[in-house]
C-alpha cells in the first residue's frame, strides 16, 4: 500500500488510519504535509506478521485515551534501516540508528520521532501477539523502548531473518509461511531472553528451533568452504555431531544433503547468469565448495539430469556457450 494513490491533502489522514489499524489509534504530525509519502507492505505468517514501512519524517504519540479506544494487545518489534528514531515508553527513552532493534507494547502510551537526516525513514516490523512469546510480561517491560543491537549473535540472526523475509516472502509457498512464523517467534524469544539473561527459562523446543536457524544461516554463509561439514558446524555451535544430527531429524534432509543441495542451487544460478557467461564452469563449482570439476559435474548431473555445460547452454543458448568457449581458448 502506498500514499501514491491518495490525493496529497488526504495523505496524512490516510496514513494515520493505516497506523491505527496496525498499532492502534495514534496521533501523527509532520512538517512534510505538502510532500508527505508513505509505503507499507506485509506478509501474514499465521498468527503473526512481518511488515515494512517507509515514511516521511514525522512524530507519533499514543495516549491513554487512544488505548481506551482500541488496543491490539501485543508487542511490536522493529528493525531500523534508515533515518534514526527516538522512542519513549515506560520511562525508557532511546535514540535508535540503522541496525538497532527496539520493542514497544501497544497497551502502554508511547512517543516516537522519525528524525530527518537526509535519508528515508524505513523499518521492518515483527507483529507479535503477547501470548506468542514465552516470556513474562514483567520481564518484557524492562526492554520496552530500549536500544537493542542487532549487529552480533542472536540480534544479527533476527535482523537477517526480518530482512530476508521482507525480500523473499513473495516467492514462498503459502504452506511454508506458518513455519517461518514459528522460526520468527523463536528467534525473537531467544534474542529478548538473552537481553534479559533468562535464556534458560525458554522452552527447549524454542531454543532448538532457534539453534537450527543459526546453523542454517551459518551453512549459507560458508558454502564456499570445501571443508564445511557436520564436524565443523557442530564445533562452531558448541554441540556434538550427534546432537547436530538429532536436530536435523525434524528437517526435510540431513546436514550433508542440505549443504550439497544449496551448493548445487548456487552453481545452477551462476551458470544461468548472463553476467557470468565468461566464467569457466569448473571455477563456478570451486566457488561454491566443490573440490574439483569432476566432483561438481557428477553431483550436478545426479541432481538435475544434465551436465553443468548442458544447463548453461539451455539457460543462455548455444551461442552464449560458444562465445564463452572461444573467449577461454583465446
Amino acid at each position: 500500500m502506498s500514499t501514491d494513490m491518495v490525493p496529497k491533502k488526504d495523505r496524512l489522514d490516510w496514513w494515520t488510519h493505516l497506523c491505527a489499524h496496525e498499532f492502534g489509534p495514534v496521533a501523527l504530525s509532520t512538517e512534510h504535509i505538502d510532500d508527505f509519502c508513505g509505503m507499507a507492505s506485509s506478509v501474514d505468517l499465521g498468527g503473526l506478521r512481518v511488515a515494512e514501512f517507509a515514511v516521511s519524517p514525522m512524530t507519533g504519540r499514543r495516549t491513554p485515551a487512544h488505548i481506551r479506544q482500541h488496543d491490539p494487545d501485543g508487542y511490536r518489534l522493529f528493525l531500523v534501516h534508515g533515518n534514526p528514531v527516538r522512542l519513549e515508553q515506560r520511562r525508557n527513552d532511546s535514540y535508535l540508528e540503522t541496525g538497532d532493534i527496539a520493542l514497544f507494547d501497544t497497551s502502554y502510551p508511547f512517543a516516537t520521532d522519525f528524525l530527518n537526516v537526509g535519508r528515508s525513514t524505513r523499518f521492518t516490523f515483527l507483529f507479535l501477539p503477547r501470548e506468542a512469546l514465552p516470556l513474562p510480561r514483567d520481564d518484557m517491560e524492562r526492554l520496552l523502548a530500549s536500544k537493542l543491537s542487532a549487529r552480533t549473535g542472536s540480534g544479527a540472526m533476527l535482523a537477517r531473518y526480518l530482512t530476508a523475509l521482507r525480500e523473499h516472502a513473495t516467492g514462498c509457498d503459502p504452506a511454508e509461511l506458518p513455519r517461518l512464523g514459528t522460526i520468527g517467534v523463536d528467534l525473537a524469544a531467544v534474542f529478548l531472553a538473552g537481553r534479559l539473561g533468562t535464556e534458560g527459562r525458554l522452552p527447549v523446543e524454542s531454543r532448538q528451533r532457534a539453534l537450527v536457524a543459526r546453523i542454517d544461516a551459518f551453512i549459507d554463509h560458508h558454502l564456499g568452504d570445501p571443508e564445511l561439514g557436520p564436524v565443523g558446524i557442530a564445533a562452531h555451535h558448541h554441540v556434538s555431531v550427534r546432537t547436530l544430527h538429532v536436530l536435523f531429524e525434524r528437517q526435510p534432509e540431513t546436514v550433508s544433503a542440505t549443504i550439497r543441495r544449496r551448493r548445487l542451487e548456487r552453481c545452477r544460478a551462476d551458470l544461468a547468469d548472463p553476467l557470468l557467461r565468461e566464467r569457466p564452469i569448473g571455477e563456478i563449482g570451486l566457488r561454491w565448495g566443490f573440490r574439483n570439476a569432476a566432483e561438481f559435474s557428477r553431483a550436478f548431473r545426479a541432481a538435475y539430469g544434465m551436465s553443468p555445460r548442458e544447463h548453461r547452454q539451455q539457460a543462455l543458448g548455444q551461442d552464449g556457450e560458444e562465445r564463452s568457449t572461444r573467449s577461454r581458448d583465446a
